[in-house]
């Protein structure tokens, strides 16, 4: 028994798509900041992508995924009704919410997908939540009217100026620590270079800050190893002991070799599968 596709939607034309998966069992365990591994074929690898939102009652998962490799791009083929191998979930630990006050939670690229469930879960909780997202220019935004319908207090940066702030997410970071009488936690959730900037923004203040980890992982359940990290010092796997952690923590510069470190096969194994589509086509 597969997993169907009950909605699929473009949310950036070429790169990002968002999908609604039947997901029964799943959805009645998934909390913000899990995630689940997927294999869209018997011969396809498994990919981790977290879930970005969940529906109880209706028994669905939310993702959202970037076109970057083969098997997103297999993903991408596959439209609604159609149905999914594998789905293995809800893996990882879930974020730790409490009521502890004023909580930024800071997006951007396809993280802002995984940080809308993760806001939405602070609101719940009772926290005051300040919401930042950002991206290159305002047509490459996701989920501001999602945030929007919970979270008053949305900020937007965009590198362009085209909506919102003009400049980075950090900016906008850094001037809410500057008037706001306390932060209890920022949590950031995007590419590399973003979580480890908003890192080097919040250390000087003291403020908690949790970042979540997309490191390459294989199985999700800690058996392989591919997603170790060092965190503070010690050897962690991503899966099992994350994928949240203490930014303040987390050897950046480890995990961006890491994920450089298979670069050159991911580009043949796209070139090989656009050649078969071609053929095929």
């Amino acid at each position: 028994m597969g997993y169907k596709i009950v909605r699929k939607e473009e949310l950036i034309p070429g790169q990002t798509t968002m999908m609604v998966i039947d997901a029964p069992q799943i959805a009645k365990k998934a909390k913000p900041g899990n995630f689940v591994m997927i294999r869209t074929s018997e011969h396809g690898e498994r990919i981790p992508l977290t879930i970005a939102d969940c529906d109880k009652e209706n028994g669905t998962i939310t993702i959202v995924y970037l076109v970057v490799g083969k098997t997103t791009a297999e993903l991408n083929k596959l439209q609604q009704d159609c149905e999914l191998l594998d789905v293995c979930g809800p893996l990882g630990k879930p974020t730790h919410i409490e009521n502890s006050g004023t909580v930024v939670c800071v997006g951007g690229g396809t993280g802002i997908a995984a940080m809308h469930h993760i806001a939405k879960g602070h609101v719940e909780a009772g926290n005051r939540v300040i919401a930042i997202v950002g991206a290159r220019s305002k047509n490459l935004l996701l989920f501001c009217t999602e945030l929007s319908s919970f979270c008053p207090e949305l900020r937007i940066a965009t590198d362009d100026g085209s909506e919102g702030h003009k400049g980075f997410v950090t900016e906008v970071l850094k001037d809410i620590l500057e008037t706001e009488d306390e932060v209890a936690e920022v949590v950031a959730i995007g590419p590399v270079p973003m979580m480890e900037a908003v890192c080097k923004v919040t250390e000087p203040f003291g403020t908690k800050t949790t970042v979540s980890l997309n490191s390459i992982m294989v199985d999700g359940i800690g058996m392989c190893g591919a997603c170790r990290c060092t965190v503070g010092g010690k050897t962690l796997f991503a899966c099992v002991d994350g994928p949240e952690f203490d930014g303040h923590k987390v050897d950046f510069a480890e995990l961006k070799t890491r994920l450089w470190q298979f670069k050159k096969q991911e580009e043949e194994s796209m070139e090989l599968f656009s050649k078969e589509c071609q053929c095929n086509g």
